[in-house]
């Protein structure tokens, strides 16, 4: 698949099919995290794959807009070393969309759940949640969980109107650019 269809067709799934994505997938799905920058090259990360229906399930309940995640037949979640890297927000986030790419151009859906910065309940955050569950080390931040699968829902791939060329300028803010 061409690199800018695979951006176009790249849409939230938070519906699957109950069929298991197999390990030849999740080991490319890793490969395109592990394939991506990051600052100085440290690779803070650390990936979780879960594939247990348990887990998964009790990981749908780390924060309101996580329930896709109980019925996904998989989840990445995509953790990263604090004390190896100050950016380590921002490399976990390309590894983590990285997958995302490479998960559409396998045929396969994926969606976000945020944990960084998001509440389970009134008196612990999700990443505390999600860190307790999974047995996560206490450097180790949880920036996300990503859902996968075969999609049981389709969407339409972006149109046009996602080019928003307005917000683009040229040379300083507010200068238009033109195309």
């Amino acid at each position: 698949m061409e690199f800018f269809e695979v951006l176009r067709k790249r849409r939230s799934i938070r519906r699957f099919q109950d069929k298991k994505v197999p390990g030849e997938l999740v080991e490319k799905l890793l490969k395109a995290a592990f394939l991506s920058p990051s600052s100085y090259n440290k690779r803070p990360w650390h990936f979780i794959v879960v594939d247990d229906k348990e887990k998964l399930w009790r990981l749908s309940k780390a924060k309101l807009g996580a329930s896709g995640l109980a019925t996904a037949p998989l989840a990445i979640v995509v953790t990263a070393d604090g004390e190896k890297s100050d950016v380590w927000i921002e490399d976990a986030s390309i590894a983590a969309e990285h997958i995302h790419l490479a998960a559409v151009a396998l045929g396969l859906g994926s969606f976000w759940v945020q944990i960084r910065n998001r509440m389970h309940n009134e008196e612990k955050s999700a990443e505390e949640y999600v860190r307790e569950l999974l047995d996560i080390p206490e450097n180790y931040r949880v920036l996300c969980i990503i859902g996968v699968g075969y999609p049981a829902e389709n969407k339409p791939p972006h149109g046009e109107e996602i080019f928003e060329w307005g917000k683009v300028s040229y040379n300083r803010f507010g200068m238009p650019f033109e195309k």
